[in-house]
């Protein structure tokens, strides 16, 4: 019997494993499954090259809970250990690297990530074990060991009779940690890190229903076999070949990803590059609400097929936070902290990558189904505009596939557009206006009245719009947006014609003085316009910058400083070609007052902004009208 201390300079490492890395203790069993993991991938390769004279077979991971014992035991069939191997690899190395992670990191340990990388995934064992026990048997012809630790630098080691090739880890579970003596408990860790691991992992045993004999009478009871119960799907859909995958294929592991998710996904985009730097991955475009907030962090990180996180920010362009699925890649730096992940450039070109990946799938998507594309354009918009305001090179090939959808739900892209509308909608200054609306029913008067003159109208209604818009601007000479709401559709647009007002100069002050006294000027600025006798008497419009600048104040960034606590404002639009212009002058001093307030509280309902105690007096007033 062997037994020693083990050497190093810290007097006691164990309670300082403990103390640095509780905050996350639960993971000391993804550290362990991965080691096992790794032991048996490492005898794969070596009988493979004929380095290893034995038969691979098809080992598997168990993890089994002794409650009683109050022993956690984690079994694979792997490489294994000499005796000689032991006193080196866990004596010797992991112990250095314990020492040297906590002289580096004593201060960040928290914000670590993955400690198996500094040869701690063992230790990692003594934040829940008081005493660790490992009895492995090498696959070279030598005796089993058995080694022992109680948390403190002691240890021994011993010969052992185990026969099986492989190494049994049993950890003594402490008073303080005997929530991972729990099966739910267990159960819900190998299923957070360890669903997609590349060897099966045992976690007990199911029963499964053997087939119905075709010869059984009415009286069959069903019989049923106890077998394994595999934890994790050890060939997941992103470590296979997109031509070995159907349609159904990626909708069944998006299920196996989210199993609380019931909508399809409406696609997947398939990752897969080994040059400058290994990743694989399957991005899902799900249904897209407007709420840019709710959707984040729904991709998971894998390494290895380990699990890692799924916090992607940095890793994955923040346009596309919203998405899911997984990333997989041996690349990526993760035992260290963000801010360090952030600033890696390899981390940036993953970054890149993914974006440009991304847009090449789209433009594909677009070219081979136009129609198919259009039907789902509403419920992904949302993401592509925000990675055209986010992401410069996502912006650079969204002219290929980003749609303009007009309220007769046509589709253009931008390029397209513009051919179609420039005929009518070029201003006489040789400027092309486009018309949206964003929100059919309430703008349906303003829209009505631009689709009488031919205009097309686009609706765009994302809480982003503002923000677009004013980039679309920046970046297209003569193009300028305005909703239809904005002002009155002829100064929208305005061409050489001018309409000449059946009111002299006099009777237009007269008129803008009667409304003035009626009229509340800290919220409308009257406006009088020789309009065409038809169009509305009277119209009430938002000024289109004074409304961005807010509407982007209010979706944050741009816009002007605290322009979102500024009172909407807006124009009252008067047609002095109007009958109702007319009548008003010609009217008594208290029937003008009538006529004015009518008139307003008629244009603010077409609005949207008679609202309490005025509709009330509104809906009042007219029925007195009516006797």
């Amino acid at each position: 019997m062997a037994s020693g201390k083990i050497n190093v300079s810290v007097e006691n490492i164990f309670p300082l494993i403990k103390k640095f890395l509780y905050s996350d203790h639960e993971i000391f069993l993804r550290e362990l499954v991965s080691n096992a993991t790794d032991a048996t991938l490492k005898l794969k390769h070596l009988t493979s090259i004929g380095e290893a004279k034995v038969e691979y077979g098809n080992p598997i991971i168990e993890v089994k809970i002794d409650k009683e014992g109050k022993k956690l035991h984690i079994i694979d069939q792997g490489l294994g250990m000499t005796a000689d191997e032991v006193e080196k690899y866990i004596n010797q190395v992991a112990f250095s690297g314990a020492e040297e992670f906590l002289e580096k990191y004593k201060d960040s340990a928290k914000d670590s990530g993955i400690i198996g990388h500094f040869g701690l995934g063992f230790y990692s064992a003594f934040m829940v074990a008081e005493k660790v026990e490992i009895i492995t048997k090498s696959y070279k012809d030598e005796p089993a060991a058995h080694w022992t630790c109680d948390g403190s630098p002691e240890f021994t080691l011993v010969p052992h009779d185990k026969t099986e090739r492989g190494s049994e880890i049993i950890l003594h579970i402490a008073e303080d940690s005997l929530e991972f003596l729990e099966e739910f408990k267990i159960r819900e860790l190998l299923t957070k890190y360890n669903k997609f691991m590349p060897v099966p992992i045992k976690f007990g045993t199911k029963q499964e229903a053997l087939p119905k004999p075709e010869d059984a009478g009415d009286d069959y009871k069903t019989e049923y076999l106890e077998v394994d119960n595999i934890i994790n799907n050890p060939n997941p859909a992103w470590t296979k070949q997109p031509v070995d995958l159907t349609d159904e294929d990626y909708k069944k592991f998006y299920h196996e990803l989210y199993p609380m998710q019931f909508e399809e996904p409406l696609f997947n985009i398939h990752l897969n590059v080994d040059y400058p730097f290994n990743l694989t991955g399957i991005l899902y475009f799900p249904k897209m609400g407007a709420d840019l907030q709710l959707q984040k962090d729904k991709i998971q990180l894998y390494q290895n097929q380990v699990y890692v996180t799924d916090n992607v920010e940095g890793i994955v362009p923040e346009f596309l936070g919203m998405l899911k699925g997984v990333i997989d890649s041996p690349d990526i730096p993760l035992n260290v902290s963000r801010s360090y992940l952030q600033a890696d450039g390899n981390v940036k070109k993953i970054s890149n990558y993914i974006t440009r990946k991304v847009a090449d799938k789209l433009k594909s998507l677009f070219n081979e189904n136009r129609e198919d594309f259009e039907q789902k354009w509403n419920d992904i918009k949302i993401v592509l505009e925000y990675g055209m305001l986010s992401e410069p090179k996502f912006y650079d090939k969204a002219g290929d596939f980003v749609l303009y959808p007009t309220t007769d739900n046509k589709y253009y892209t931008l390029a397209e557009l513009k051919e179609a509308i420039a005929p009518n909608q070029t201003d006489k200054n040789g400027k092309l206006v486009v018309l949206y609306a964003s929100n059919k029913d309430a703008q349906h008067s303003y829209i009505d009245i631009a689709k009488e003159k031919g205009y097309q109208v686009l609706l765009l209604d994302s809480p982003i719009v503002s923000h677009l818009i004013q980039k679309l601007e920046a970046d297209n000479e003569n193009i300028s947006f305005a909703r239809v709401d904005a002002d009155h559709i002829d100064k929208l647009i305005q061409k050489e014609e001018e309409t000449i007002s059946k009111l002299s100069d006099e009777e237009k002050n007269k008129l803008k003085e009667t409304l003035e006294t009626v009229v509340p000027k800290e919220n409308y600025t009257v406006q009088l316009e020789n309009l065409d006798s038809n169009a509305a008497p009277f119209m009430i419009t938002q000024p289109e910058f004074m409304r961005r600048m807010k509407e982007m104040s209010a979706s944050g960034g741009g816009g002007m400083f605290g322009m979102g606590n500024f009172p909407d404002m807006y124009n009252l639009v008067v047609n002095t070609n109007s009958e109702l212009a007319t009548t008003i002058l010609n009217s008594t001093e208290d029937a003008q007052k009538d006529l004015v307030k009518q008139a307003l509280d008629l244009a603010k309902l077409s609005q949207g902004l008679l609202k309490g105690e005025e509709l009330t007096a509104f809906v009042k007033r007219s029925f007195e009208t009516l006797k």
